[in-house]
């Protein structure tokens, strides 16, 4: 199967997304053009070490690299001060220079916590991303936007720093729990949602086959990074359409707030359930047609995913509490909640006046559904 390639346009700073099979064992070929010494520092977790860190070391040395390595804890746990700080020091002890290439290997977790470490390591090194989760491919990966949670929520704390490229190896997703490839197909829809109704009506079509068929996988990685790639272009640091890549996560980082960033909800299902409510207001305030959430909740339910408060295990806090949380998100303007909202599948757009009392009865209304 052959390598797709989705260029990032940002001028002096500009990238290339390759999409394909087998790019973990071609990653020496392809990163060889941006090393000035042939060595790299690798950040990885367990889980992804345990199944892949052998081939990209076997595919770095079949070109002369050599390659360190550091394996942090699997889980969002992951991203936070503690394993942010064992990451740079590890990073500083392997002496990297300036000019030297440090790579996120894992999905987004790593990519997010390794792309933060390289922004702020000597004021900045040079990273690659090889993301390995459906997530990280076709959302986390792309775009520059690195960081950690706090206490306080969720990716408070980073800084945009764009990675010099990124291989998205489509066979890796083979190896992916069920749960956490479902997880992850909550960022792909989303994108048909926000803005490509033909995308999604392809997924409708396509969507249960994906664990299964490599080549509708990388059609369905390939679509999802066009779009984020033609987004961050226009919009690299969310002043304006960026923001539209947000659906579904108002809803989401307040859910996951709530369930302590764990196991209980994963960030791929939070979105799902975050789509699912946004047109669920949308279609509440007038703006979409009933059909509209109906599909959504038909699509995202008949491929097994969570799609509403009700499919969270555990208790939830009430919906003011809830509303509270999203009032903590770093969507909030001048204390105005922003919700991304919908006129229809396809046709999302960014609203900064939501009436909190409206969102405040959805979310009675979905948590009255738990009962």
């Amino acid at each position: 199967m052959s390598v797709d390639v989705v260029p990032v346009a940002l001028g002096a700073r500009s990238y290339e997304v390759r999409i394909g099979a087998g790019l973990i064992d071609r990653a020496g070929v392809e990163m060889a053009p941006l090393l000035r010494r042939r060595r790299v520092a690798v950040v990885t977790d367990e889980t992804v070490a345990a199944h892949h860190l052998m081939r990209l070391s076997a595919a770095l040395e079949a070109e002369g690299i050599a390659m360190t390595a550091l394996a942090l804890p699997p889980g969002e746990g992951t991203k936070g001060w503690e394993q942010f700080a064992r990451c740079v020091e590890w990073l500083l002890e392997q002496k990297v220079e300036r000019r030297d290439v440090v790579v996120a290997f894992g999905g987004g977790v790593v990519g997010d916590l390794v792309g933060f470490a390289a922004a702020v390591l000597r004021r900045g090194v040079r990273f690659v991303q090889i993301p390995t989760t459906l997530l990280a491919q076709v959302d986390s990966s792309v775009g520059g936007k690195t960081g950690i949670n706090t206490p306080q929520g969720k990716n408070l704390v980073g800084a945009f720093h764009q990675p010099s490229l990124v291989l998205a190896d489509i066979d890796v997703l083979e190896t992916l729990p069920p749960r956490d490839f479902l997880a992850g197909y909550g960022e792909v829809v989303k994108y048909g949602l926000l803005g490509d109704p033909a995308f999604f009506d392809w997924l409708e079509l396509n969507a249960a086959a994906l664990p299964t068929d490599a080549a509708l996988r990388q059609k369905a990685v390939l679509r999802s990074v066009q779009m984020k790639a033609e987004i961050v272009a226009r919009d690299e640091t969310e002043e304006g359409d960026r923001a539209l890549l947000n659906l579904g996560h108002t809803f989401c980082h307040a859910l996951e707030k709530a369930t302590g960033y764990g196991n209980r909800l994963l960030h791929g299902e939070g979105v799902a359930i975050g789509c699912a409510l946004a047109f669920e207001l949308s279609q509440r305030l007038g703006l979409c047609a009933q059909e509209a959430p109906s599909r959504v909740r038909a699509h995202l339910r008949g491929l097994g995913m969570k799609v509403d408060l009700a499919d969270i295990p555990g208790d939830l806090p009430g919906a003011d509490v809830l509303l509270a949380l999203m009032a903590q998100d770093k969507k909030v303007v001048d204390g105005k909640l922003r919700f991304i909202l919908a006129r229809g599948i396809g046709e999302a757009f960014v609203a900064d006046d939501v009436p909190s009392d409206q969102v405040l009865r959805l979310l009675g209304d979905a948590l009255h559904r738990r009962h």
